[in-house]
C-alpha cells in the first residue's frame, strides 16, 4: 500500500511524493515486510567499516573486519519481554556495524537481488550474497501539489518527508543497505536519468509529436488516462479536456513485439502477464477502406475480415479528422455538441463505460466489396482516435458491442456467419454470434469456412487496392512530457530565430516584447559532459494555463547564448515514471560517478531475483521499466534482456472497517502508535500473520495482542533455556523441532509467511510445556527461525544464548527428512463409506497390518459381523 493514492509499489523505491506525515505512511510501512513501499527519498551515503566478525559465516561475508563485542546479554530471568529497550538497542547495533551492507560479490556463491525484508534476511542466512536496497521516488505531481499547498519548496518538503519515512523504516528494523540509498531527485541520479533519455533520443526513440492529451488547466499539466475519472482529475477533481499539444513521446511501440516475447519464461503472476499482453494488444487482421464523398476514405482495422459483408454501419471517433467532412448540415449541431462533450472524458473513461453513446452524421460510406451498399457513418465515443485508425466497421450480428449499439439505435443487423453444419435460420437472434463458422449472405464467399474466408477476402481487397493484411497493436507511444516544475528537465534545447532583417546580437528573448520564434522542429541534445541539467530555483512554480509549463516563466534559465546565438531550453519536464524506470540498475552501483552503472555491477547483481510490488503497476511502471531495460540491452549496457525475474504482488491492507485506509474515513493505523505500545516486531509479525501475502486483508489492532503474547512465550522459553543450559532433548521434541524447521523453511521459500509463523507458535507452545527442561539447541533454532519475521526478538534471544555476534549471517536451520516422518501414524477407518473408528499403526505398516488393526476396533467389528469383505482400499 502507499501514501499516494496509487497505492503500493515496487520493492526498491518508496513511491509517494506526498507529505508523508506519520498517518499517511502507515499502510506503506506495513507492506514493506514482504515487499517494499511508497513515498520519497534522499541520498545519505554512509561508509562505515564493519567492526565485528567472529563466526565463520561473518568472516566469509566480510573478509577484513575487526572484532568487537555484541551488546551485553540481558538477564535470563523470564520476565516480560522489554521490547522498548531491545529494539532500539539492535537498531543501533545494526547501524553502527553496517550489518546489512551489501558484500563484494563472491561469484563462487549464489546471489539474490531482492525486494523483500523477510526474504533478504532468510537468504543471507542461507549463504547468498544479498543486495537489499532502498530509495525514494521523489519527483512528481503529489510532492509538487503539497509544496504549493504549504507554500514551501518541493525540495524542502521532499527532504523532510524522506527523513520521517526513513526514521520509521529504521524503527521497523528493515535490513536495507542504507549505504546504497538513492533518490530520483538527487542531481547525481537526475544526471543519469537524463543520460538515458539522450540514448533514447539518439536511437530515434524519443521524438516530438502533436498529441491529443488530457489537459488539466487547474493542475497545469497533462494527465495520464488513469488519472482522469469522469472527466475530472483524480487529484483535486479539476476539469480535464482533450487538447492537441506538442509533446515528447517515447516510441515504446517499436518494442511491442519484444515486450510480448520477453514475457515468456518470467516467473510472474498469470494475471500480470495477461494484463501486459492485453495492454500491448497485438492483433493480426486486415485494413479495409470505405470510400466517402470527395475522394476521401475511412480506413478501419479488423481481425474478422470474414464478416465484412455483415457491416451495417461505420463508427468514427469524435476526434477523427473526417467527422466534420462527412457530417451533413442538418446534423452538424447535434454532432458537434456530442464531439465537444467527449473532450472532457479520458480514453480510459470512454472505453470502460458500459453505456455506448453515439450520433448519426447523416453521411454514408461505400462498401468496399459492393458499391451498391451504402453504409451509414456514426460518431461514437467508445472509438478512440489514439487507437488503430480511429474508426471501426460495425458488424452487429457478430459482435456483442455492435449488437447492443444497433439495438439501441435501431440499426440493421445482417447475419453472415453460421456455425458449421447449421443455417443462418438456426441462429438465436437475441444476441450476437461472435464465433467462427461458414459464411452465408456473403455472395461469392458463401460456404467458405471463416479461416478460409479471411484469406480470400483479404486477397480480394488487395486485388481491388482497398485494403490488405495488417498487424496492429493496442499499445500507444508513451507521452513523456509534463508541464510541471517538479520533474527532471528534458535535456533538449532549440534554436531561437528573430524576424528577417533583425540583428540577433541586438536582441534578448528574455526581455518583454522581444519578437522571436523558437524552432521546435530543430531539437538539439544537451552534451553529455554538461549533464545534469538542473532545475532552476523558482519562487513561483505554480502551474498556469500555458501549456509550455511554469519553466517557461524562468526566462534566465530557459534562454541562453552560445557562440553568439540564442537558444531556448525545453520547458516540459519528465513524468514521475522516468526515475522509477531504472533505479534497480543504480542500486547495483550507486556511487559510480562515471556511469549510470558499470558492466561489472550488471554482471554481479542483475537481474532482480525477487520483486514484490503492487498489482496496480502491472501495465505502467513494470512495462515502462521493461522498455527502458530492453533499450539499454540493445545498446550493450546490460547482458540481461529482462529486469525482474520473479514478481510477486502483495495484497493491500485495509482499515478495520474493510475500506481502504484514508484520513477522511478515520481508519488510518499509525505505525508509530503500534510500535510505541507493542513493538516493531509485533507489527511486523502481525502483518505477516494476517493471511496470505497476496490477499487483501483488514487491519485489526486488537489482534496484535495475540502476537505480543506469542513473542512473550518465545522470550520466556529462550530465557529458560539460557538459564538452565539443558543439553538433553527427548525424541518427541527432536521430531517436532525438525518438522518445524522443514515447515518454516518451505513456507518462507513459498512466501507463505502466515503459516510459517503459525508453525513457530505450535513449536513454541511445545517448548513451553517442557518448563525448565527446554533444550539449548531447540531454543537456538527458534531464535534463528523467528528472526526473519521478528528480527529484534531473534537477535535478543540469540544473544541470551551466549552468542556474541549478530545472527544475521548465521547458517539457516537444516532439517533431517527422516526425523520429519512419524514412527506412528493415525489413520481413519471407514466401512461402506462411513467413518467407524481410528487406528494408530507404525508408519511402515503394510495393508495386512492395517486391516488387522482395523478389525480390532469395536465399532468396525460390529459392522463386519456376519459379512464378507469384498473390497479393501488402503
Amino acid at each position: 500500500a502507499c501514501a499516494d493514492k496509487r497505492t503500493a509499489v515496487h520493492n526498491i523505491m518508496v513511491l509517494s511524493n506526498k507529505n508523508l506525515n506519520r498517518t499517511k505512511v502507515t499502510i506503506a510501512l506495513m507492506m514493506m515486510l514482504a515487499c517494499r513501499t511508497t513515498s520519497v527519498r534522499a541520498f545519505v551515503p554512509t561508509s562505515r567499516k564493519t567492526n565485528f566478525a567472529r563466526s565463520a559465516a561473518l568472516q566469509r561475508h566480510y573478509a577484513t573486519t575487526e572484532k568487537t563485542e555484541a551488546p551485553a546479554p540481558p538477564s535470563t530471568n523470564p520476565t516480560s519481554y522489554p521490547f522498548a529497550e531491545v529494539e532500539p538497542k539492535w537498531q543501533k547495533y545494526w547501524k553502527e556495524h553496517s550489518t546489512f551492507r551489501t558484500p563484494e560479490r563472491d561469484t563462487s556463491k549464489p546471489k539474490k537481488y531482492v525486494l523483500s525484508d523477510v526474504m533478504a534476511r532468510y537468504w543471507r542466512m542461507k549463504g547468498f550474497d544479498v543486495l537489499h536496497p532502498i530509495g525514494w521516488d521523489s519527483f512528481g505531481l503529489p510532492a509538487e501539489q503539497f509544496a504549493i499547498q504549504t507554500g514551501a519548496q518541493p525540495a524542502e518538503t521532499t527532504a523532510s518527508n524522506i527523513a520521517n519515512f526513513k526514521r520509521q523504516l529504521q524503527m521497523l528494523g528493515f535490513s536495507y543497505d542504507w549505504d546504497r540509498e538513492i533518490a530520483t531527485t538527487d542531481v547525481d541520479y537526475v544526471k543519469w536519468t537524463q543520460w538515458i533519455f539522450l540514448q533514447l533520443f539518439n536511437k530515434g526513440l524519443a521524438e516530438q509529436s502533436e498529441v491529443s492529451v488530457n489537459w488539466c488547466a487547474a493542475l497545469g499539466t497533462v494527465l495520464a488516462n488513469e488519472e482522469v475519472i469522469d472527466g475530472l482529475s483524480e487529484r483535486g477533481s479539476y476539469p480535464v479536456e482533450r487538447l492537441p499539444l506538442r509533446q515528447w513521446v517515447l516510441k515504446i511501440t517499436n518494442y511491442a513485439d519484444r515486450l510480448l516475447d520477453g514475457l515468456e519464461g518470467l516467473d510472474w503472476p498469470a494475471g500480470t502477464l495477461t494484463a501486459q499482453q492485453q495492454w500491448i494488444g497485438k492483433s493480426i487482421g486486415s485494413s479495409i477502406d470505405f470510400a466517402v464523398e470527395g475522394d476521401e476514405k475511412i480506413t478501419v482495422f479488423t481481425t474478422r475480415p470474414d464478416t465484412l459483408m455483415g457491416v451495417t454501419y461505420v463508427t468514427l471517433a469524435p476526434e477523427h479528422p473526417l467527422v466534420e467532412k462527412v457530417t451533413t448540415d442538418e446534423r452538424k449541431e447535434e454532432v458537434f455538441e456530442y464531439v465537444e462533450t467527449t473532450k472532457s472524458r479520458s480514453d480510459l473513461d470512454r472505453t470502460s463505460s458500459k453505456e455506448k453513446t453515439g450520433v448519426f452524421t447523416g453521411g454514408y460510406a461505400t462498401h468496399p466489396l459492393d458499391e451498391s451498399i451504402k453504409v451509414p457513418i456514426w460518431v461514437g465515443d467508445y472509438v478512440l482516435g489514439s487507437y488503430g485508425t480511429g474508426a471501426v466497421m460495425a458488424v452487429p450480428a457478430h459482435d456483442s458491442r455492435d449488437f447492443e449499439f444497433a439495438q439501441k439505435f435501431g440499426l440493421d443487423i445482417k447475419w453472415v456467419v453460421a456455425p458449421e453444419g447449421t443455417s443462418v435460420d438456426d441462429l438465436e437472434r437475441e444476441e450476437a454470434f461472435p464465433g467462427q463458422g461458414e459464411l452465408v449472405n456473403s455472395g461469392e464467399f458463401d460456404g467458405l469456412k471463416s479461416t478460409d474466408a479471411k484469406t480470400a477476402i483479404i486477397d480480394k481487397l488487395e486485388e481491388m487496392k482497398k485494403g490488405g493484411a495488417e498487424t496492429t497493436y493496442k499499445l500507444r507511444d508513451w507521452v513523456f512530457s509534463r508541464q510541471r516544475y517538479w520533474g527532471e528537465p528534458i535535456p533538449i534545447y532549440f534554436p531561437v530565430d528573430f524576424p528577417e532583417g533583425v540583428d540577433p546580437s541586438t536582441q534578448d528573448p528574455r526581455e518583454e516584447g522581444c519578437d522571436h520564434t523558437i524552432q521546435f522542429d530543430q531539437p538539439i541534445p544537451v552534451a553529455e559532459k554538461d549533464l545534469p541539467l538542473k532545475l532552476p530555483v523558482m519562487e513561483d512554480f505554480q502551474p498556469g494555463d500555458d501549456p509550455a509549463g511554469c519553466l517557461a516563466r524562468a526566462k534566465d534559465w530557459r534562454y541562453f547564448q552560445e557562440d553568439g546565438k540564442w537558444f531556448a531550453r525545453e520547458t516540459n519536464t519528465m513524468p514521475q515514471w522516468a526515475g522509477s524506470c531504472w533505479y534497480y540498475f543504480r542500486f547495483t552501483d550507486s556511487k559510480n560517478g562515471e556511469a549510470a552503472f558499470s558492466s561489472k555491477a550488471d554482471s554481479d547483481w542483475m537481474p532482480v531475483d525477487l520483486y514484490v510490488g503492487g498489482a496496480e503497476h502491472a501495465v505502467l511502471h513494470l512495462l515502462y521499466a521493461r522498455f527502458w531495460h530492453q533499450v539499454l540491452f540493445d545498446l550493450g549496457y546490460t547482458t540481461n534482456p529482462e529486469p525482474f525475474q520473479k514478481l510477486v504482488h502483495q495484497g493491500m491492507i485495509l482499515g478495520s472497517d474493510g475500506e481502504k485506509m484514508s484520513k477522511s474515513r478515520g481508519n488510518v493505523v499509525n505505525p508509530d502508535d503500534i510500535v510505541s505500545a507493542q513493538g516493531a516486531d509485533a507489527l511486523r509479525m502481525y502483518e505477516m500473520f494476517m493471511g496470505p501475502l497476496e490477499a487483501v486483508k483488514p487491519w485489526q489492532t486488537n489482534q496484535v495482542a495475540g502476537i505480543v503474547r506469542f513473542m512473550q512465550r518465545v522470550y520466556t522459553v529462550t530465557s529458560t533455556a539460557a538459564a538452565n543450559r539443558s543439553e538433553e532433548m527427548d525424541d518427541e521434541t527432536l521430531r517436532i523441532m525438525h518438522k518445524t524447521m522443514k515447515k518454516v523453511t518451505q513456507d518462507i521459500e513459498s512466501m507463505s509467511f502466515n503459516t510459517a509463523i503459525s508453525a513457530l507458535m505450535v513449536y513454541t507452545n511445545h517448548l513451553q510445556s517442557l518448563q525448565d527442561k527446554v533444550p539449548v539447541e531447540a531454543a537456538e533454532k527458534l531464535a534463528l527461525m523467528i528472526s526473519p519475521f521478528g528480527p529484534h526478538l531473534g537477535e535478543e534471544c540469540w544473544n541470551m544464548m551466549r552468542h556474541e555476534e549478530s545472527l544475521a549471517y548465521e547458517p539457516w536451520v537444516e532439517f533431517d527428512e527422516e526425523l520429519c516422518v512419524d514412527d506412528m501414524i493415525s489413520m481413519g477407518v471407514q466401512v461402506n463409506g462411513k467413518a467407524r473408528g481410528e487406528i494408530t499403526i507404525p508408519a511402515e505398516a503394510d495393508q495386512n497390518a492395517a486391516v488387522a488393526a482395523a478389525k480390532e476396533v469395536e465399532r468396525v467389528q460390529a459392522q463386519l459381523k456376519g459379512k464378507e469383505i469384498k473390497k479393501i482400499i488402503y
